[in-house]
């Protein structure tokens, strides 16, 4: 700068850095400019180089990037990458930055679009979070011009296309994990909430992270091989704009490699080592890379200016040792603050320094030799000065101790400037640790405003939602009126066309008649004027003949005097003249004679034109009569129009509190129901009413289809309230279900254990009482819009828990096997039936062998009418089965047997059941029959075991003929097989019987022996045995009552009798 001294240079230089960092540490929305214009603006003696109103901040941000990507091949300047950052968290966002990139030539320009992606690289590590979500869009154009550059094996383009591929892999690792910072930046906490604490998430995680590891490794080793290590290139432009991204590539490397080493350690610790040896062997590999490649950077001068590259260990760590782990150093990379800015870096500290080491001499020369020595420090203008030698030993004295204060100097200086740096690098880490603390608070503040917008908007869109629904029932309530009201003026509109249609047709056939007469009028005065016109040119010949004719005669009588002979000519020319103008006289006379007559055949035209003309006007009268008495027509309807609809509302309105109050009726019908169904909860007589899980289910199930059918109709009746006709059904259907659901809950109750009786008991009141309440606000008007039924729903869906809770589980068979299951207990019942045949003759012919006499006479007649009833019963079995095969066959359609067994599994746990116990019953008889053949059985058990095939043969039948077809044959042939079952267990116990009177010896009751006092004595023994005998007759009787009751449970419930039926 001309004409302004050192120091103010200096002065200027370090005020306008101070600036410059304080708008920075202020965060200062013209950072920008206190940072692009530290070196330019105010210097001493300049005047403000700046306008009055300063550009904004995306002026700057354009600016800044359009310097940094550029074609030159040099470093990215530092200054227009940090006003590239601040751009980004000044908008929250990178669409300033894509928007001025999309007009960049990158896939024209190697350097362009290598300094493109050292950019954008600064920009995903330290700008605004959402860099990453306004970048992913264009993810395939990266793959593109990555796919482009690859193509070109010199120069910068395996550069671009290696760089592109690894800031793809980066935008879709950070997408994936969302918790990892764009520089990467984690504590070990946040480590494992990003893996939330799942061994599988460590997993996927750590070959996510090696893959990134990977990507950064193959550009560093792709740079490193396209510089000539041979040469300075690190010093050089050139080699500058190829090193400076491996900055950002060696800070994500050290956090990369510092994850993966812990999470291996995690993964160790869970997994076996065999499992994780592709993880080692790949980590190893990445290990030895990643040294050398530190190794080989920190040698380089330009690296060690701007950054302190660690040092991996020389061994890598052994995972198979767990405690290993505490002897891992995370790698820590440290840029210097000094070293942050290349290129602008300050003087102040260098004029400082200068300044510091003068001053720090010249007050020690002072110290040691005074002031005024040091203007004449050797006195060479003393008059009493030393000699020679004492001058000589001072001044090698001076030198020695000048070079022990240098000395001196010099040791202080790199002590100062090696704590200035290890203070410098603590900052850093400081520094660094508080930009995380902050980068974790805004990311927290940042996740927070972001719920409370999504939530806020969720709001919206709900009551949005609602109003739209509410207006949509409003316009198509209205749309139906509308579409009538349109019918009717459509129609009215349709007559008013056609009447203007006719009056069009009549009007255009006016229009053609006068058109026509105004056609023949023009002709008449066109030959009108054709007349006038040749009448005038004879007028004009007929006059200049006349005048000819006078000159003539002028000009004989002229002669006359001269000449007397041609006297005779001459009177013969005037008689010739004479005849002619005669001649001309009667043409004239036949000309005007012509011309009357045109006259009046132009009068007549005129005379007919007139007449057409009153008709023309008279139609136009006509046809402006008709649309004044169109117009009042069409008043007149609009007003009987405007009435209609205003009855119609009022009949509407009328109608409406008409529906309403039927609907009133109705709904106090169906609450008194429901409160009828909840008063015989506590009705005595309703206690020994008993019920089962399924039917119980099958009620709540219809209950909750009719409350969907009754919301449907409910929603109708909102949009119209003069239609109650699909809401009345609902309503009754739904008291009467609920009702039903809750009587049978409360007799499903009586037979359930306490705890969940008392639970499905108290459900029950509850499902009531909301049902009750629901239909309360049906009745009132105010809040008929508002009714809801969901309580009911939720009551419903508990009873139906509890009922799912209280189901006795059907057969412990996959459904796979239900159908071979099926045909192997049909084959053990016709199995155990003919055992029992089989031994029923073999006891036979051992009766016959050694009984004789009446006893062999009630054993031949009891095992016959047994021998019967196993033929009847064989019988049965066989009709079944073929029944049952024809259910299958035509059941089953495309399907197999077995998959139609286990699509109606309950049916067919059914058959098993009765299957099996027919094949009981049957092997019980045989037992029961031998034994009183013996004579060591009772001829009641006998019977019983009877009853227990009829009733077992019973089921069977119930269970085959559930899915049958009633016209079917083989049905008929089942029902004829059990009515022979039941007429052969009436053999067997009448059989019984007989043999049974046959055989017992009657005691013969002789009292005349016995005194009064004996006879009074039996008859209270007698009276005491039928105490006991009624007293164990009645608990037999309860016994026999449980048994049937848990027989039911266990069998007839899981058979699905019920759910078939109603099926």
């Amino acid at each position: 700068m001309p004409g302004t001294s050192q120091k103010g240079i200096r002065e200027w230089a370090a005020s306008s850095w101070h600036k410059a960092a304080a708008a920075l540490r202020a965060g200062d929305l013209d950072a920008t400019q206190a940072l692009t214009g530290a070196g330019r603006a105010e210097g001493p003696g300049q005047p403000e180089p700046f306008p009055s109103h300063p550009p904004t901040a995306s002026v700057f941000q354009t600016v800044s990037i359009n310097k940094a990507i550029n074609t030159q091949e040099v470093a990215v300047k530092e200054k227009h990458a940090r006003t590239c950052i601040l751009g980004t968290h000044h908008e929250k966002g990178a669409q300033t930055f894509w928007s001025v990139v999309n007009r960049l030539p990158l896939s024209g320009n190697a350097v362009l679009c290598w300094k493109f992606c050292h950019v954008f690289h600064k920009l995903l590590r330290d700008g605004h979070s959402n860099v990453l979500k306004d970048s992913v869009r264009y993810k395939n154009e990266l793959s593109d011009m990555s796919r482009m550059w690859g193509h070109l094996s010199e120069g910068y383009g395996q550069l671009c296309s290696i760089y592109l591929k690894l800031l793809r892999t980066k935008m879709e690792f950070h997408t994936k994990n969302p918790r990892f910072p764009g520089n990467l930046q984690m504590s070990d906490r946040q480590l494992d909430e990003a893996g939330e604490n799942d061994v599988n998430n460590f997993f996927q995680l750590t070959v996510e992270m090696f893959d990134y590891l990977e990507c950064e490794l193959n550009l560093f080793q792709t740079v490193f091989s396209s510089l000539d290590m041979s040469r300075s290139v690190s010093v050089t432009a050139a080699g500058q704009c190829r090193l400076a991204p491996l900055i950002q590539v060696i800070l994500d490397c050290s956090h990369l490699y510092d994850y993966t080493v812990k999470l291996l350690f995690k993964l160790h610790s869970c997994l076996p080592a065999d499992t994780l040896q592709g993880h080692r062997d790949r980590f190893l590999e990445q290990f030895r890379k990643l040294k050398d490649l530190f190794y080989r950077s920190s040698n380089l001068q330009y690296f060690k200016r701007l950054i302190q590259i660690p040092q991996l260990p020389e061994n890598p760590p052994n995972f198979l040792r767990a405690s290993a782990l505490s002897e891992h150093i995370s790698p820590v990379v440290v840029i210097p603050a000094e070293a942050s800015s290349p290129d602008s870096e300050p003087i102040t500290d260098l004029v400082e320094m200068e300044t510091a080491s003068q001053s720090l001499f010249d007050n020690k020369f002072d110290d040691i030799f005074g002031s005024s020595f040091s203007s004449d420090p050797f006195n060479f203008n003393s008059q009493n000065g030393m000699n020679k030698d004492d001058k000589d030993r001072l001044i090698e004295q001076l030198y020695r101790e000048i070079g022990a204060l240098k000395e001196e100097l010099e040791s202080f200086k790199a002590e100062s400037e090696r704590r200035g740096l290890q203070l410098r690098g603590r900052i850093s880490e400081l520094e660094a640790e508080l930009a995380e603390q902050r980068h974790l608070k805004q990311q927290a503040l940042d996740d927070s405003e972001f719920l409370r917008t999504e939530l806020e908007e969720l709001k919206k869109q709900r009551e949005d939602t609602e109003k739209a629904q509410r207006s949509l029932t409003e316009i198509e309530r209205r749309a139906q009126a509308n579409e009538q009201r349109y019918s009717k003026l459509k129609e009215k509109y349709s007559e008013l066309v056609q009447n203007h249609a006719d009056l069009l047709r009549k009007n255009a056939e006016v229009t053609k008649q006068v058109t026509v007469a105004r056609q023949a009028q023009g002709d008449v005065e066109r030959e009108k004027k054709e007349l006038e016109d040749s009448f005038q040119r004879v007028s004009e010949q007929s006059q200049r003949k006349s005048q000819e004719q006078a000159e003539v005669l002028e000009t004989l009588k002229r002669e006359l005097a001269a000449s007397k002979q041609e006297l005779q000519v001459l009177q013969g020319t005037l008689e010739t003249s004479m005849q002619a103008g005669a001649e001309q006289n009667t043409r004239i006379a036949g000309l005007e004679q012509e011309r009357d007559s045109l006259s009046h055949a132009a009068a007549q035209h005129s005379k007919e034109m007139a007449a057409l003309q009153a008709e023309l006007q008279q139609l136009r009268d006509v046809l402006s009569s008709e649309k004044e008495s169109n117009r009042k027509e069409l008043e007149t309807l609009q007003i009987q129009l405007q009435d209609k609809e205003s009855t119609e509302r009022t009949l509407q309105q009328r109608r409406a509190e008409e529906q309403f109050a039927l609907l009133q009726g109705s709904v106090r019908e169906a609450e008194r129901m429901v409160q009828d169904a909840l008063g015989r909860l506590e009705d005595p007589a309703h206690i020994s009413c008993t019920g089962s899980a399924d039917y119980l289910l099958s009620r709540t199930s219809a209950a909750s289809e009719c409350i969907e059918r009754l919301q449907d109709a409910h929603s109708k009746y909102l949009a119209n309230r003069t239609d109650v006709s699909t809401l009345l059904p609902c309503v009754a259907l739904f008291a009467h279900l609920i009702s039903d659901t809750i009587l049978q809950g409360s007799a499903t109750s009586h037979m359930a254990p306490m705890e969940p009786a008392d639970r499905l008991l108290e459900t029950c009141k509850q499902c009531g009482t909301e049902a009750v309440s629901y239909l309360s606000s049906l009745q009132d008007p105010g809040s008929v819009a508002s009714a809801n039924c969901t309580a009911v729903t939720d009551w419903l869906r508990r009873i139906s828990t509890i009922g799912e809770e209280l189901r006795p589980r059907g057969l412990d068979v996959e459904q796979e096997e239900l159908g071979d299951l099926v045909d192997k207990e049909m084959a053990a019942t016709s199995a155990a039936i003919e055992t029992a045949a089989a031994r029923i003759e073999e006891m036979l012919s051992k009766a016959r062998a050694g009984d004789t006499g009446v006893k062999l006479e009630v054993n031949e007649r009891i095992l016959g009418s047994c021998t019967g009833l196993m033929q009847a019963i064989q019988v049965l079995v066989l009709a079944s089965k073929d029944l049952q095969r024809e259910i299958v066959e035509s059941g089953r359609g495309a399907a197999s047997p077995k998959e139609f067994y286990a699509k109606n599994s309950r049916w067919t746990e059914g058959l098993i059941s009765a299957s099996k116990a027919v094949g009981w019953g049957a092997t019980v008889m045989v037992d029961a029959a031998d034994l009183v053949v013996q004579g060591k059985g009772k001829f009641e058990e006998l019977m019983v075991c009877s009853h227990e095939i009829a009733a077992s043969t019973a089921q069977l039948v119930a269970a085959s003929k559930v899915k049958a077809d009633k016209d079917s044959a083989n049905l008929s042939k089942l029902q004829q097989a059990s009515r022979s079952v039941n007429q052969a267990t009436a053999g067997v116990v009448a059989s019984t019987k007989s043999g049974k009177s046959q055989i017992e010896e009657k005691d013969s009751m002789d009292f005349s022996s016995m005194t009064l006092t004996q006879i009074k004595r039996q008859e209270m023994d007698s009276q005491v045995r039928v105490l006991e005998l009624e007293n164990q007759l009645q608990k037999e009787r309860q016994k026999l009552g449980e048994l049937r009751k848990k027989h039911y449970e266990l069998a007839g419930v899981a058979e699905g009798w019920e759910e078939d039926g109603t099926d």
